[in-house]
């Protein structure tokens, strides 16, 4: 071999195998796109249609009608198959590498949701979607060269599910309390938060059930991944009926890998053998991407409208 193209080789953190999660994690961005944009539609038409509950939280009423709107079924259909391809991409790659892959979806739904609602997107919106994408791509290209795929211990697993403990009471008294204040942007990072935490434990169940490992901890792990997922689902409907759909995009994939990355990296220890220099551009690129979504809610057209 090559002496140059060795020293690549052991510079490469990920085995060749593991770089299968990126393809699927793509393709996986692209049924995240028009899953949320099909839901958003489908959203918007049940809230015009009902009792105005901007800011209050869809009513069971609402969320009942959804499942009568084709385009809300089928955005949930597809949302489904971007878990799936997510969940693969995780199988095969570590958690700091596939999942900030999905910010794609961020661009594929700014372009599409512009055409359908014939809003055209300003200077700002462009720049923030920019620094959406920008960020987490910096962040996955130093990640896919010092990343390492761990097993999880179980501390780190307890110490995963207290923390998930925690944010879930603090979330459901957050929206009990403040419920009729509520903006897009609350909903977006409550729900960002809660999914990044999906993809962790989704990652450690897939890992025990290859090893033949289900036993009361892994059981525990699919239980709080169930609440996570039924109540993050929950604030994204509410993110859709009070926002445009690029911006429930933004905090999905920027919001969500960001707390998964931190897990992986605190918790879990995937950047163990990441030089110092890439833990900087690690937190840079995050306060880049996190700054991009707070700038996408204040300056997007259908924002501001």
């Amino acid at each position: 071999m090559d002496p140059d193209l060795s020293d690549l080789t052991e510079q490469i953190a990920l085995d060749p195998s593991q770089f299968i999660g990126i393809p699927l994690a793509l393709v996986g961005a692209v049924f995240l796109s028009l899953g949320a944009q099909f839901q958003h539609r489908g959203v918007v038409k049940v809230e015009a249609r009902t009792v105005d509950s901007l800011g209050k939280g869809l009513n069971g009423r609402q969320l009942a009608l959804l499942l009568a709107r084709p385009s809300w079924v089928l955005g949930t259909l597809m949302l489904g198959l971007a878990i799936v391809f997510q969940l693969s991409s995780l199988y095969f790659a570590p958690i700091i590498v596939v999942q900030p892959l999905g910010a794609i979806a961020l661009v594929i739904t700014a372009i599409v949701n512009s055409r359908v609602a014939n809003v055209r997107l300003n200077r700002k919106t462009i720049s923030a979607i920019a620094m959406c994408v920008g960020g987490v791509f910096l962040f996955v290209g130093v990640a896919a060269f010092t990343a390492v795929d761990k097993p999880v211990t179980d501390a780190q697993l307890i110490t995963i599910l207290v923390i998930l403990a925690a944010v879930l009471v603090a979330a459901g008294v957050a929206f009990v309390l403040f419920r009729r204040s509520i903006r897009a942007i609350f909903y977006v990072i409550l729900a960002g938060v809660l999914y990044g935490f999906v993809a962790t434990l989704a990652k450690v169940v897939l890992g025990r059930i290859e090893q033949g490992e289900f036993e009361w901890l892994t059981l525990l792990c699919v239980i709080g991944l169930l609440a996570a997922t039924a109540l993050g689902a929950y604030f994204v409907q509410n993110a859709h009926a009070s926002g445009p759909p690029d911006l429930v995009i933004a905090g999905l994939t920027v919001v969500d890998p960001i707390v998964a990355v931190v897990i992986g990296i605190v918790v879990l220890g995937e950047a163990s053998q990441a030089p110092w220099w890439a833990i900087g551009v690690f937190v840079l690129a995050g306060v880049i991407a996190v700054w991009g979504v707070f700038q996408l809610a204040r300056n997007h057209p259908q924002t501001r409208v």
